[in-house]
Protein backbone atom coordinates (compact mmCIF):
# COMPACT_ATOMS: atom_id res chain seq x y z
CA UNK A 1 0.00 0.00 0.00
CA UNK A 2 1.56 3.09 -0.78
CA UNK A 3 1.86 6.11 1.56
CA UNK A 4 -0.33 7.85 -0.34
CA UNK A 5 -2.97 5.24 0.04
CA UNK A 6 -2.81 5.10 3.99
CA UNK A 7 -6.43 4.54 4.80
CA UNK A 8 -8.38 5.90 8.27
CA UNK A 9 -11.44 6.05 9.71
CA UNK A 10 -12.85 7.29 12.83
CA UNK A 11 -15.82 6.99 15.17
CA UNK A 12 -17.00 9.13 18.44
CA UNK A 13 -20.05 7.69 20.33
CA UNK A 14 -20.69 8.32 24.05
CA UNK A 15 -21.00 5.00 26.40
CA UNK A 16 -24.72 4.83 27.68
CA UNK A 17 -26.19 3.33 30.79
CA UNK A 18 -27.51 0.62 28.61
CA UNK A 19 -23.64 0.06 27.65
CA UNK A 20 -22.71 -0.52 31.73
CA UNK A 21 -22.62 -4.26 32.14
CA UNK A 22 -20.26 -3.76 35.68
CA UNK A 23 -20.69 -2.06 38.92
CA UNK A 24 -19.78 1.34 39.27
CA UNK A 25 -21.20 2.15 35.38
CA UNK A 26 -17.94 -0.07 33.80
CA UNK A 27 -18.54 -0.14 30.39
CA UNK A 28 -17.30 -4.09 28.83
CA UNK A 29 -14.76 -4.39 27.20
CA UNK A 30 -16.28 -6.01 24.35
CA UNK A 31 -17.95 -2.47 23.30
CA UNK A 32 -15.10 -0.99 22.20
CA UNK A 33 -14.36 -3.91 20.01
CA UNK A 34 -17.42 -3.44 18.68
CA UNK A 35 -16.56 0.50 17.84
CA UNK A 36 -13.42 -1.41 16.49
CA UNK A 37 -15.58 -3.64 14.24
CA UNK A 38 -17.75 -1.10 13.00
CA UNK A 39 -14.46 1.63 12.02
CA UNK A 40 -12.96 -1.94 10.00
CA UNK A 41 -16.31 -1.99 8.17
CA UNK A 42 -16.38 1.49 6.86
CA UNK A 43 -12.06 1.41 6.49
CA UNK A 44 -13.16 -2.01 4.04
CA UNK A 45 -15.89 -0.08 2.15
CA UNK A 46 -14.06 2.18 1.24
CA UNK A 47 -10.94 0.14 0.26
CA UNK A 48 -13.12 -2.26 -1.50
CA UNK A 49 -16.50 -1.38 -2.13
CA UNK A 50 -17.81 -4.56 0.65
CA UNK A 51 -17.83 -4.97 4.01
CA UNK A 52 -15.72 -8.09 4.22
CA UNK A 53 -15.57 -9.96 7.29
CA UNK A 54 -13.46 -9.54 10.54
CA UNK A 55 -11.76 -13.18 10.92
CA UNK A 56 -9.38 -12.30 13.78
CA UNK A 57 -7.34 -10.24 16.45
CA UNK A 58 -4.06 -10.72 16.81
CA UNK A 59 -3.38 -8.63 19.86
CA UNK A 60 -6.12 -6.80 22.22
CA UNK A 61 -5.15 -4.29 24.97
CA UNK A 62 -7.34 -2.79 27.90
CA UNK A 63 -5.55 0.04 29.15
CA UNK A 64 -8.01 2.38 31.24
CA UNK A 65 -11.41 1.61 32.21
CA UNK A 66 -14.86 2.95 30.46
CA UNK A 67 -17.69 4.14 32.17
CA UNK A 68 -21.15 5.46 31.17
CA UNK A 69 -21.39 8.87 30.20
CA UNK A 70 -17.88 8.64 28.75
CA UNK A 71 -16.99 9.50 24.71
CA UNK A 72 -15.16 7.36 23.10
CA UNK A 73 -13.01 8.11 20.10
CA UNK A 74 -12.24 4.81 18.22
CA UNK A 75 -10.06 5.38 15.18
CA UNK A 76 -8.31 2.30 12.33
CA UNK A 77 -6.20 2.38 10.56
CA UNK A 78 -5.72 0.07 7.14
CA UNK A 79 -2.26 -1.18 7.62
CA UNK A 80 -1.80 -3.98 5.07
CA UNK A 81 -3.22 -5.14 1.68
CA UNK A 82 -3.24 -8.92 0.64
CA UNK A 83 -4.73 -10.08 -2.16
CA UNK A 84 -7.97 -10.78 0.24
CA UNK A 85 -7.05 -10.18 3.50
CA UNK A 86 -6.14 -6.37 5.24
CA UNK A 87 -4.32 -5.86 7.99
CA UNK A 88 -5.89 -3.23 10.73
CA UNK A 89 -4.55 -1.18 13.77
CA UNK A 90 -7.01 0.15 16.43
CA UNK A 91 -6.47 2.74 18.72
CA UNK A 92 -9.71 3.93 21.41
CA UNK A 93 -9.48 6.80 23.06
CA UNK A 94 -11.63 8.58 26.00
CA UNK A 95 -11.87 12.01 25.25
CA UNK A 96 -14.24 13.42 27.81
CA UNK A 97 -14.82 12.21 31.00
CA UNK A 98 -18.15 11.36 32.70
CA UNK A 99 -18.51 12.71 36.29
CA UNK A 100 -18.10 10.17 39.10
CA UNK A 101 -19.35 12.85 41.25
CA UNK A 102 -23.34 12.02 42.92
CA UNK A 103 -24.07 15.57 43.48
CA UNK A 104 -23.41 16.36 40.12
CA UNK A 105 -24.62 13.30 37.87
CA UNK A 106 -24.57 15.20 34.81
CA UNK A 107 -21.14 16.93 34.72
CA UNK A 108 -18.37 15.69 32.62
CA UNK A 109 -15.19 17.24 31.55
CA UNK A 110 -12.66 17.33 28.10
CA UNK A 111 -9.13 15.74 29.01
CA UNK A 112 -6.68 17.73 27.97
CA UNK A 113 -5.15 14.94 26.15
CA UNK A 114 -6.82 11.84 24.82
CA UNK A 115 -6.43 9.15 27.37
CA UNK A 116 -5.70 5.73 25.54
CA UNK A 117 -8.34 2.19 26.84
CA UNK A 118 -7.73 0.36 24.21
CA UNK A 119 -5.61 -0.85 21.27
CA UNK A 120 -5.88 -3.86 19.30
CA UNK A 121 -4.80 -5.32 15.57
CA UNK A 122 -6.72 -7.59 13.45
CA UNK A 123 -7.25 -8.80 10.55
CA UNK A 124 -10.71 -8.61 8.04
CA UNK A 125 -11.22 -10.16 4.36
CA UNK A 126 -12.52 -9.23 1.12
CA UNK A 127 -13.35 -12.17 -0.54
CA UNK A 128 -11.77 -11.35 -4.34
CA UNK A 129 -15.33 -11.79 -5.94
CA UNK A 130 -16.65 -9.28 -3.59
CA UNK A 131 -14.22 -6.33 -4.19
CA UNK A 132 -15.56 -3.81 -6.55
CA UNK A 133 -13.29 -0.78 -6.29
CA UNK A 134 -10.14 -1.49 -8.81
CA UNK A 135 -6.70 -0.74 -6.95
CA UNK A 136 -3.66 -0.12 -9.20
CA UNK A 137 -0.62 -2.31 -8.25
Amino acid sequence: MSEQAVMEAKIRVRMSQADAHYGGNLVDGARVLALFGDVATELLIRHDGDEGLFVAYDQVEFKAPVYAGDYIEAVGRLERVGKTSRGMSFAAYKVIEAAADPEHPSAARVLEEPLLVTRASGTCVVPKERQRVKHES
